[in-house]
């Protein structure tokens, strides 16, 4: 789940707002393709779904979205059953290591 679970126009009330419901589904599907660039097959994969059913999903999504900005309305993102994937393992990554560089001696100077 993202740390905001809404967005709405500035300046307006919510209480005054209507409101668009995105699903956790639908918010995945946009996360994997639209912000990590995944191919439909390889997200709906990833999602464990057809790519067919992906895409009604991302359809969905995108017009909620656009209704949302287009017509000033908050935006909710709201769950129902959801299974969250396991983590991808980061690679450990090798400890830095500081060598003795040249620091200010050697420069840009020569035979000093």
């Amino acid at each position: 789940m993202p740390q905001s679970s809404y967005y709405k126009p500035r300046g307006i009330p919510l209480a005054v707002l209507q409101h668009v419901t995105l699903t956790v589904d639908e918010l995945e599907a946009i996360r994997l393709t639209d912000l990590q660039g995944m191919y439909q097959a390889q997200a709906a994969e990833r999602m464990n779904i057809s790519r067919q059913t992906l895409g009604r999903i991302l359809e969905s999504a995108h017009k909620k979205i656009a209704d949302a900005l287009v017509n000033g309305k908050a935006l909710s993102i709201q769950g129902g059953p959801f299974k969250l994937a396991a983590a991808e393992a980061i690679p450990p990554q090798p400890p830095y290591r500081f060598g003795r560089g040249r620091g200010r001696r050697g420069r840009g100077r020569r035979g000093t």
